[in-house]
């Protein structure tokens, strides 16, 4: 099993239209396993979306329409981290985003379905 913290500038961070931030997740508890990686957000209102996963080599990434472009999905595993750097932030982006792993033993597969651990969210909020 795993554990996984999302970090983030500050513990709740607005950022103007176009700015930048950058989303941390650390994994703690069975880290050798190997573990596909992704990061989902949810609105007030909405149903939890898939924003990016990576693959557990970290070669594979996959984005959503809406994000792709703007948003670049990273992992260490040395450092049992994954990262979300967001650019060119527009208002829609804001909602409470989650980082979520699965055991995978493909390691060049992006996943997109079958999550099992998840972070508890963080919010980021994107002011016009």
């Amino acid at each position: 099993q795993v554990q996984l913290q999302e970090s983030g500038p500050g513990l709740v961070s607005p950022s103007q239209t176009g700015g930048s931030m950058r989303l941390s997740c650390a994994a703690s508890g069975h880290t050798a396993i190997p573990y596909g990686m992704g990061w989902f957000r949810q609105a007030p209102g909405e149903e939890r979306k898939l924003v990016a996963s990576i693959s557990v080599s970290g070669e594979r990434t996959r984005y959503s329409e809406s994000v792709e472009g703007r948003f670049t999905i990273s992992r260490d595993n040395a450092k049992n981290t994954m990262h979300l750097q967001m650019d060119n932030l527009k208002p829609e982006d804001t909602a409470t985003y989650y980082c979520a792993a699965l055991l995978l033993l493909e390691r060049d597969m992006a996943p997109i379905v079958g999550f099992d651990y998840w972070g508890q969210g963080i919010q980021v909020t994107v002011s016009s």
